[in-house]
This record gives structure tokens, C-alpha cells and sequence, in this order.
């Protein structure tokens, strides 16, 4: 059975495993008070260009999203999101436990518009009774989006104008991020977001780690005592060295973007196969994320060998199915996959 299910279906990356190995029986300080994570922030820190900035290791997404929100909005405000965003739709309402709710605007191939937000924000603050509503208070996005999607340089820019206009933390969700940096056409540098945001995370569960995400708040503005405020989350690991050195890992020697590449490369393979048999892409992407709009025959004959992730039923006879593709993707099972196809 190939599976092409997710990005998270490997352990990781060999390099990161002979370094865990390597570095076992060392005894180190916990909670990312130790060297490999120092090392690990000033390896960001230069790739982001940003010195000032303060980096964190996470556990995982949906904790990370989670914990961020929670820690930069305030208590009577809400967090923007797209429709189809991750916090609104599969993280299992883990925002609106904290007490912030997803306010969401419309999407557009999963991105959001500067010019909605805009106008969702004039229209919050006309309405003479906005003291007693849900303040917009940080703007969440992907990049990638849910669908693969990428904002473009001047997309970032316009959202980021309009959130200091509103004075609104923008938060960018870079679960995926490897492979949006690394996508063909992409005019987006991590330098860019570093720049553009308020706060983001680099992915390492989606891209080569065995887990964990780096939270960078690029400024050095970091809300007061975010350490507690991950741990009361349950986002902070006592072995903190595992996720430091994780990442230290995939910041030296530009490890990090050339695994995300092969997944974008394996994906564009996969794209043109599908195009040229006859599929319907049901969004034009260029990361590691295939969306394709399947009839329910296709879908019963590929899953006799092919694993795929479901995304949203069209009509009674057809569904958008996902193709994944990840850092560890071979050339041999692409073909595979290609062949079935």
C-alpha cells in the first residue's frame, strides 16, 4: 500500500535520528534550556534575519496555534481566520476553548483578502454597539493555506497593513512552511515573513522532525512569561533538547528546505501525471499538497492501493481527495503512484 495520506506518515529525517543517537546518554538542563536549542534559535535567527528575535520549540500544531492565539489576543477579542483556516475547521474547537472565538471571513482558493479584512474591521468599529462584540484581535493565516495555496510578497503586505492599521498581532501558521518556501514561483522568503509578521512558526512535524514546531516572534516581542504560558498549554517538553536539537538539525546546511524541495519536486510530478490522464485539480498549487476532484469509481479503484486524505465531498458522486507528498516521498513510489493512476 503506498500512502500519500499526509507529510507525517515517517518518523525522520536520518540525519536528525543519528544525532539523537549520537547525543543519547548526554545529560542536559530540560525545558529548552539547553545548548542544542540555543543553537538552534541563533541558526533561525540568521535565516530569518532577524537578531532580535525570540524562538521557542513547541510540541505540535495544534498546540502551538493554540497556545500563541491564547497568548498574544486578548481576553475580550477574537482570532480572523479563513473559512476553510486549520483553527476554524480541524483543530476541534482547541481556540474557542481558550475563550477566543474564530471569526471568519470568506476564502479565496483558503487565502484571506486584505480588502475583506479591511471592510470586516469598518464594519466592527461603525457598529455603535461594538463594546458589547467579539473584538478582532490577531489575524491567523497558513502559508500554505489548507489547500496548498501560497500567499504572494504583496498579499502579506497588504494583510500586514491593515493589521497594524487595526492594531490586530498577524500570526502566520507555518505548519507547511518548507514547502511554501520552496515552491516554484513563490517570491516569499522566510526573511519576508520574519519582516511581515508579528509572530510564525516553522513546522518540523510536517517537514523532517519527529516532532515539534519553532515559534519565532521576530521583533523580541514575546508576550510576558510565554514560557508558562506554553506549559500551562501543555506545549512545553521537559526533554526541550529533543526538539532543539531537532531543529538545530534542520537548520544546518540548508537541510530544512532541500527535503521540503523533494516533496514539492515528487508533487509536481504527480501534478503533470494527473493533467495529462485526464483529473481535475481542483486547486492550481505549486507545494506538496494535490487536490483533486475524483468520482467515487476512482476513488474505490486507487484506494485498492493507493492511501489518500479526504478533504470535502463535491456532490453525491464525486469527493476532493488529497495527494500528499512529504521530505522522506521517493522517486520509486511516485512512479508507483503514477503508474496507478
Amino acid at each position: 500500500m503506498l500512502s500519500f495520506t499526509n507529510d507525517y506518515s515517517e518518523g525522520a529525517h536520518p540525519r536528525i535520528l543519528e544525532r539523537l543517537a549520537a547525543t543519547n546518554m548526554e545529560q542536559v538542563p530540560g525545558y529548552g534550556s539547553d545548548h542544542y536549542s540555543e543553537s538552534a534559535a541563533a541558526k533561525i535567527r540568521e535565516a530569518c534575519d532577524a537578531p532580535e528575535a525570540d524562538v521557542w520549540f513547541l510540541v505540535g500544531g495544534t498546540q502551538t496555534n493554540q497556545t500563541v492565539i491564547d497568548a498574544v489576543t486578548p481576553p475580550y477579542a477574537g482570532v480572523v481566520a479563513a473559512t476553510s483556516g486549520h483553527v476554524n475547521v480541524h483543530e476541534a474547537g482547541a481556540i474557542e476553548h481558550t475563550g477566543h472565538k474564530v471569526l471568519t471571513l470568506p476564502e479565496h482558493d483558503g487565502k484571506v483578502d486584505a480588502d475583506e479584512l479591511d471592510q470586516y474591521c469598518k464594519d466592527f468599529y461603525a457598529d455603535g454597539n461594538y463594546e458589547h462584540m467579539v473584538f478582532p484581535g490577531t489575524l491567523y493565516i497558513s502559508h500554505p493555506t489548507e489547500y496548498g495555496t501560497l500567499y504572494s510578497k504583496a498579499e502579506l503586505e497588504a494583510l500586514a497593513e491593515v493589521c497594524h492599521r487595526y492594531e490586530l498581532t498577524f500570526f502566520l501558521d507555518g505548519a507547511r512552511l518548507g514547502y511554501g518556501l520552496t515552491a516554484e514561483g513563490t517570491d516569499v522568503t522566510l526573511e519576508d515573513i520574519a519582516r511581515l509578521t508579528d509572530v510564525f512558526y516553522i513546522g518540523g512535524t510536517k517537514v523532517g522532525a519527529l516532532c515539534g514546531e519553532a515559534v519565532v516572534f521576530p521583533k523580541g516581542n514575546s508576550p510576558k512569561h510565554f514560557l508558562t504560558l506554553v506549559k500551562q498549554h501543555g506545549a512545553l517538553l521537559a526533554k526541550g533538547w529533543l526538539t532543539g536539537l531537532q531543529f538545530d538539525t534542520l537548520f544546518t546546511d540548508g537541510l530544512y528546505l532541500s527535503i521540503a524541495q523533494n516533496a514539492n519536486d515528487k508533487a509536481d510530478q504527480i501534478r503533470k501525471a494527473l493533467v495529462s490522464k485526464g483529473y481535475e485539480l481542483a486547486y492550481e498549487n505549486p507545494t506538496n499538497q494535490i487536490m483533486v476532484n475524483m468520482d467515487t469509481a476512482t476513488i474505490e479503484r486507487l484506494s485498492k492501493d493507493v492511501e489518500m486524505g479526504f478533504m470535502r465531498k463535491v456532490d453525491d458522486g464525486h469527493t476532493i481527495m488529497r495527494l500528499c507528498t512529504s521530505w522522506a516521498t521517493t522517486q520509486e513510489h511516485t512512479d508507483q503512484l503514477i503508474a496507478l493512476l
